[in-house]
């Protein structure tokens, strides 16, 4: 059973994520196992050489990750996470896809793939979280 009543709550818990927030990064999508974000790229996510900088990738990722995985379980954070750039974005949006692949008692395993408007596979990531001690989110 999900955490979140609905893509609003799931929203409305992750503005206390200010740093992805605040560099543009929202919540597209929300399901049992899995969740959607995306970070519509502008100068301020560019890098030295003018690609998109490794660190913005990181937290797109990473919120996917959060949204997904706390759906199932509040609260998870990550613990470990393998990633990896596969091309440079030639497109204005990325996107992350978040999937679970392992969802154990006190740890999960997801699988985040980022794409671009174009269809260009940017970064995937594997990321291991640890679950907390459960606490409930207030309903309205």
């Amino acid at each position: 059973m999900p955490v979140f009543e609905n893509i609003d709550q799931a929203r409305a818990y992750f503005e206390g994520d200010r740093f992805a927030l605040e560099n543009g990064i929202t919540l597209d999508e929300i399901a049992p196992g899995r969740a959607v974000c995306s970070l519509t790229i502008t100068e301020r996510h560019r890098n030295a050489e003018g690609g998109v900088m490794g660190g913005a990738i990181f937290t797109l990722i990473d919120l996917a990750f959060a949204a997904a995985a706390n759906d199932i379980h509040l609260p998870t954070v990550a613990q470990q996470v393998s990633m990896n750039f596969l091309n440079g974005s030639r497109g204005h949006v990325l996107t992350a896809r978040a999937t679970c692949r392992k969802d154990g008692r006190s740890s999960c395993v997801f699988n985040v793939d980022v794409s671009d408007d174009l269809g260009r596979d940017i970064a995937q990531a594997t990321v291991t979280g640890f679950k907390l001690l459960a606490k409930e989110i207030p309903r309205n």
